[in-house]
């Protein structure tokens, strides 16, 4: 194993970067995706293990993300405060034809 930071390598969804930036990528991302990313040497295709990743980022000084909450966890949106937000930047003659399409919407 390579500890070169600058050594290029392809992080799977991302494309070709540093050995470094991948590996500090990875340690941004969420627990499921950290466990299923994968990092590629370009020189020869050898995939980096995980505890590989997770020690180049211990031997760096790079911490995971301890924060990342979970789609599921994060509250519900609040829509009505969307929708004005929406209103007050919209301008007047789009609001009269969303209305009137509201009211045809409506009516069937």
């Amino acid at each position: 194993m390579t500890s070169d930071p600058e050594e290029s390598v392809r992080l799977q969804g991302f494309g070709e970067m540093t050995l470094r930036t991948a590996v500090s990528t990875v340690m941004l991302l969420s627990p499921r995706e950290r466990a299923e990313a994968a990092i590629f040497r370009i020189r020869d295709g050898v995939r980096l293990a995980a505890s590989e990743i997770s020690e180049l980022a211990s031997d760096w000084g790079m911490t995971p993300v301890a924060e990342v909450k979970s789609p599921r966890l994060v509250p519900e949106q609040h829509w009505p405060e969307i929708l004005r937000g929406m209103v007050r930047e919209a301008p007047l003659p789009s609001l009269v034809v969303a209305f009137l399409i509201g009211v045809l919407v409506a009516r069937r």
